[in-house]
């Protein structure tokens, strides 16, 4: 994703600032309310999109590299928006099919 895109979708989502709410926070508000089967079939697309991405990495033969690369990003500012973004996907997704 180019980084001009990642720029406009910060500005659309509002990471600073998710309705007074940070995404995490607005992720594990509405997952305790919506319906379970929807939290459970989204919390289970993205456990899939890791695993595929981790058998990608593991058939490229990068597994320690790859840990390497994990242990130096663990504070990193594109890492915290790729998270926050995952949140907000989640919760459009799940609030999508709630109502």
């Amino acid at each position: 994703m180019s980084k001009e895109i990642e720029e406009d979708e910060e500005e659309e989502y509002g990471l600073d600032d998710f309705f007074g709410r940070t995404p995490q926070s607005s992720y594990f508000e509405i997952a305790k309310t919506a319906n379970q089967n929807i939290v459970e079939n989204e919390i289970e697309k993205v456990f899939r999109r890791l695993a595929v991405a981790e058998r990608m990495l593991e058939e490229r033969q990068l597994d320690d590299e790859l840990e390497k690369e994990i242990s130096r990003t663990v504070i990193d500012q594109d890492i915290d928006e790729r998270t926050a973004t995952v949140f907000i996907d989640l919760v459009g997704a799940i609030v999508t099919q709630c109502e």
